[in-house]
């Protein structure tokens, strides 16, 4: 709520959330700088330990997770396979360069939408708002 001088206080209803997992601090940076210019409410994490050891009890129950492919430790499909198993159900997108038929066909096959780096234009924060247009599940 927003209280404005004496004005009756406003309710406003809180960004989308977007948790963004990359061990590349100069990518984590400009996509948290370009998704909150969209809008969104952006937490970065630089890896799968990061975030795993975060206490995510005060999100909300809708999200989007955008993890990179290439994490140290465990690589972003594996990292998503552990949050689901920690009932982190928010649809994910998966950046990634280069990626491989293989990892393809596993993201697919998981309902996770792949966008290649070097992210252009508008391609990441029109897929994120396409996350918050899809029914929960």
């Amino acid at each position: 709520m927003l209280q404005i001088g004496d004005e009756q206080a406003i309710d406003r209803p809180a960004s989308p959330v977007v948790v963004v997992v990359d061990d590349d601090p100069a990518v984590r940076g400009s996509l948290k700088f370009a998704l909150e210019l969209e809008g969104f409410d952006v937490r970065i994490f630089a890896t799968a330990d990061e975030i795993l050891h975060e206490d995510m009890t005060g999100l909300p129950t809708r999200g989007c997770l955008v993890i990179d492919y290439n994490l140290p430790g465990l690589n972003g499909l594996e990292l998503l396979r552990e949050l689901k198993k920690r009932h982190m159900q928010w649809p994910a997108i998966l950046i990634t360069s280069h990626p491989t038929e293989l990892v393809r066909r596993r993201a697919n096959k998981a309902g996770i939408a792949i966008i290649e780096k070097p992210l252009f234009s508008n391609a990441l924060s029109d897929a994120v708002r396409d996350t918050f247009l899809r029914p929960a599940q």
